[in-house]
């Protein structure tokens, strides 16, 4: 039988708001609750690999496990690997990248995507919802993918192409790119040693180094769509979501 860990990669110093693994949303801060999300998955250990001692010790504090990495990282994906080769756990045949800051994702979108990737022994999977409004579609923040095909709650079609414009007019099947990814071990590896390309520089998507290189990632439809923490506005936002749902 498969095995899944799942690492969430955890910094203090982001561009946009800088500390926000540290805000608190109903009493814990947001990587606690990305934590507590990812174990409610069961899909397998969950670790939050961070540059901070101080998340590290926030973690820990709220009954998690972390283990500290470089601070030279310049992805998300080269953290979780360093992170996962200090944890020198065996057998392992897949690796979940949970992003630090959705503390609203559904756990059963992440684990959909897990049993997807199994069945279909695919290099890299990751998720997407639908679009509704075409303020989402014109929104550079926002990243959208392209599928081969319409995505629905069985297939895994592949990624055609990544991009934060507005790819709506010239392509089909554009979808609001979710930015959580599962890879084979050895994809992993693979795609930390390869060089940053061309592409991955210019448009700002890591995603585009493993296409580049001739990696396929497969995409599955997620229920909702998380609200990732980038500003002020987004924390506030979601804060007052999740505390009127409490």
């Amino acid at each position: 039988m498969s095995k899944t860990i799942i690492l969430i990669p955890s910094r203090m110093s982001a561009t946009r708001l800088p500390g926000k693994p540290l805000l608190k949303i109903n009493g814990f801060s947001i990587i606690s609750h990305v934590f507590k999300k990812a174990k409610k998955t069961n899909i397998g250990k969950v670790v939050v690999c961070t540059e901070d001692e101080i998340i590290l010790n926030e973690v820990k504090k709220n009954g998690g496990e972390a283990i500290l990495t470089s601070s030279k990282h310049k992805s998300g994906s080269d953290r979780i690997w360093e992170g996962f080769k200090k944890l020198g756990i065996n057998e392992i045949d897949y690796i979940l990248n949970l992003q630090g800051d959705e503390p609203n994702i559904d756990e059963n979108d992440i684990v959909n995507l897990n049993n997807l990737m199994i069945n279909h022994n695919s290099d890299i999977g990751t998720l997407a919802t639908e679009i509704k409004t075409e303020k989402i579609l014109s929104n550079e923040n926002i990243v959208k993918v392209e599928a081969k095909e319409k995505l629905s709650n069985k297939n895994f079609p592949i990624a055609l192409n990544f991009s934060r414009k507005n790819i709506h007019q010239k392509s089909k099947n554009i979808y609001h790119h979710i930015g959580i990814y599962i890879y084979k071990v050895n994809i992993l590896e693979k795609f930390v040693n390869f060089d940053q390309s061309i592409n991955e520089t210019k448009y700002k998507l890591e995603q585009l180094r493993a296409m580049d290189n001739g990696i396929k990632i497969n995409v599955a439809l997620a229920k909702s769509s998380p609200i990732g923490i980038d500003t002020e506005e987004d924390y506030l936002a979601l804060k007052k979501i999740m505390e009127y749902k409490s």
